[in-house]
């Protein structure tokens, strides 16, 4: 076990030998938060004589609470003769949830370099969060008087990038980046959100990089919020039917907790103007395996007339859905594909959700079934009548 003095002695002659290398030497004191600030600030001043030009106060297991974390930091500045001689670094765990707290409080008290991680990634807790430090800064800049040069607009593609590469999802409640950061469910936040943005949101969706806010429809919601949508999807509806529609919605909101845009599409479509089918799935017969060209054989009745046609894919799925891309003609781009188990066990209902684009106009359409192959094929059928009234109908529906 080495004594104080044997690891001061180490600590300037790693100092010494890093500066062989580089100009620009950071030396940190793991723990520091658990550690006895005297013997801190004498380490400090001696590796900054040595050439440290960067000093790195971590808190390493998260112990640190944000008062006492700012009062170590402002205790270095003044007890460290040289200390104007180093950038003071901090690296904060969050171990009780203050990480980024704790980091505040330290930028508060004259830290100027953090050590932080998109999405706070990091080992056990992980680490401050990049995105909600530098938002902090940004939004309260007249509190802490300092910002970074980080073009925030990039933040949310740069979180959901990473998200893609550890495979490790952001939580939807995440602050700055997650899927509910702006999103509204109350009614009142709803409207209040649609009147003037500033009275819920503190910041624009689009200083992270996230075209706008989302409302979210529930049974809290109400009518300026569920007309808005509507609107937003293609659809503006005479009174009575606006009325009609908002009834069956609320009815709807009462068991599930999220409606979705396709569950709009389906009150409105479905039993507000009831459409008539163009196609109607008839049969499906899949081939594939690990040995076999997947192939899919497709009868859907198009005005009256049963056509069949085959198709060839990568996977079951995407020979079913070139099978009824051929018999349709259709030119649609397939902009989303999800699967969603319904029920549980091995027999398990799954529902399918499809997003077809075709010049502008955007559907969605779904199946559910225990096959999810057909399953998926009652979805782009769906999606594909959906899309064909669409078509021949003006946006705006009285």
């Amino acid at each position: 076990m080495k004594s104080k003095e044997d690891v001061l002695d180490a600590a300037v002659k790693a100092v010494k030998h890093a500066k062989g290398y580089t100009t620009n030497v950071e030396f940190s004191a793991e723990d520091a938060t658990r550690s006895d600030v005297d013997y801190l600030c004498r380490i400090f001043e001696a590796v900054i004589d040595a050439g440290a030009t960067t000093i790195n106060i971590p808190d390493t297991v998260g112990y640190a609470i944000p008062e006492e974390f700012g009062s170590l930091i402002k205790h270095i500045r003044e007890r460290v003769p040289n200390i104007d001689k180093a950038c003071i670094s901090i690296h904060c765990h969050n171990d009780l949830g203050l990480a980024v707290a704790n980091t505040l409080a330290g930028i508060k008290n004259g830290a100027r370099r953090v050590e932080c991680a998109i999405n706070g990634i990091g080992e056990r807790a992980g680490n401050a969060s990049l995105e909600e430090i530098v938002m902090a800064l940004r939004t309260r800049k007249d509190f802490h008087k300092c910002d970074t040069n980080i073009r925030t607009e990039h933040i949310y593609n740069t979180s959901r990038l990473l998200a893609h590469i550890t495979g490790v999802p952001v939580q939807p409640n995440k602050a700055i980046v997650g899927s509910n950061a702006f999103a509204h469910e109350s009614g009142i936040h709803q409207d209040g959100v649609l009147k003037e943005k500033t009275t819920y949101e503190i910041m624009t969706p689009e200083s992270i990089g996230v075209s706008q806010s989302t409302l979210v429809l529930g049974k809290h919601s109400g009518r300026h919020a569920f007309r808005e949508r509507l609107k937003q999807i293609g659809y503006e509806l005479s009174e009575e039917n606006l009325n009609l529609a908002f009834k069956r919605f609320k009815k709807l909101a009462d068991k599930k907790k999220t409606v979705f845009d396709a569950d709009i599409e389906a009150i409105i479509i479905d039993e507000i103007l009831r459409i008539p089918d163009t196609y109607k799935l008839i049969y499906l017969n899949v081939i594939s395996g690990s040995v076999t060209v997947p192939v899919a054989t497709v009868q859907i009745e198009v005005g009256g007339e049963i056509v069949q046609e085959a198709g060839f894919g990568g996977g079951p799925v995407d020979a079913t859905f070139k099978a009824i891309s051929k018999i349709t003609g259709t030119e649609s781009k397939l902009v989303r594909y999800s699967v969603n188990s319904i029920t549980g066990g091995t027999d398990a209902l799954g529902e399918v959700t499809v997003r077809l684009e075709e010049n502008g106009i955007q559907v969605t359409g779904q199946g559910a079934d225990t096959d999810i192959i057909m399953a998926s094929a009652k979805a782009f059928v769906n999606a594909l009548n959906r899309l064909e009234y669409r078509k021949k109908h003006p946006i705006v529906i009285q």
